[in-house]
């Protein structure tokens, strides 16, 4: 299935509460249940103005479905062509 980056422009994410980032979390979740499983949140990472997070879907439209019925931004998505970590240098 593929992975895909979501860059989420966010102003002021850095300084989100935890109950602020608990409130986000738990809608993602809700609508993710709601589009079932072929789409999966992995992680995110939170900067100070972005949020960027990790999926697997199996297309593109599942992404944007999820943002727009979550309310969330989803300014940039970019599949995930190839991984690399340290051990690529071997």
């Amino acid at each position: 299935m593929p992975k895909y980056i979501i860059e989420r422009e966010l102003p002021g994410a850095g300084n989100l509460s935890s109950d602020e980032i608990q409130g986000i979390s738990q809608k993602s979740c809700e609508v993710l249940n709601d589009l079932g499983p072929q789409i999966q949140w992995v992680q995110s990472y939170v900067t100070d103005d972005k949020i960027y997070c990790v999926y697997v879907a199996p297309n593109k439209e599942m992404i944007e479905n999820h943002a727009k019925e979550g309310g969330f931004p989803a300014n940039y998505i970019s599949k995930v062509q190839r991984m690399i970590d340290p051990t690529s240098a071997e």
